[in-house]
């Protein structure tokens, strides 16, 4: 036999192995999650989301040590349902989507505060500025689908979001509330 009559053999074999694992790789199922965010403009709720979001994902109750998340937002999807002001998010006073196209969130720890509520310690990385963050979340089980849900309050200005005139708080307020709903599969059964 020859190496030629090999490589079929191989690419079939290396595609098995690599189809195998992926049943029960955990991984976020996008059309059934979503991030959103809330400020008060002039003091009136108003509210955006994000398009376009992934995640790596390796989740244990039972390991919360050696879980870990990485989460990633693309910001140049973020869409308030104006067409003024989604001409604006990408601009380099607030997103600087150009220079900065991603958000990021990555965990360093999880802690179990039972009844299927959770903290998770991490750095949230938003326009270049890293900060230390705590997000606190519900996680429950219907069949294979595992849910987290949590609302993470925020500073825009502790990440450059709104530079210049629009730094001034009497307009848009410092206090920004990311509401998420993730949706995942692959996940071990929840205590």
């Amino acid at each position: 036999m020859n190496v030629s009559d090999c490589i079929p053999a191989l690419l079939v074999a290396a595609m098995g192995a690599v189809a195998l694992p992926a049943s029960a790789q955990q991984k976020l199922l996008p059309a059934q999650s979503s991030i959103a965010f809330e400020i008060k403009q002039m003091g009136v709720p108003v509210q955006g989301h994000f398009k376009k979001f992934d995640a790596q994902i390796n989740f244990d109750a039972a390991k919360l040590a050696t879980s870990k998340v990485t989460f990633n937002v693309d910001i140049g999807s973020a869409t308030m349902g104006s067409p003024e002001m989604d001409y604006e998010l990408p601009k380099a006073t607030w997103f600087n989507a150009a220079k900065f196209p991603q958000a990021q969130f990555t965990s360093s720890a999880f802690k179990a505060l039972g009844g299927g509520k959770y903290e998770v310690a991490g750095q949230l990385a938003i326009k270049g500025q890293t900060r230390e963050v705590l997000v606190p979340l519900t996680m429950a089980q219907a069949g294979a689908v595992t849910t987290a849900t949590g609302v993470l309050p925020i500073k825009r200005l502790a990440f450059k979001i709104g530079d210049g005139e629009w730094a001034d708080t009497s307009m848009v307020a410092d206090d920004v509330q990311i509401r998420f709903k993730l949706a995942m599969s692959g996940l071990p059964k929840l205590p």
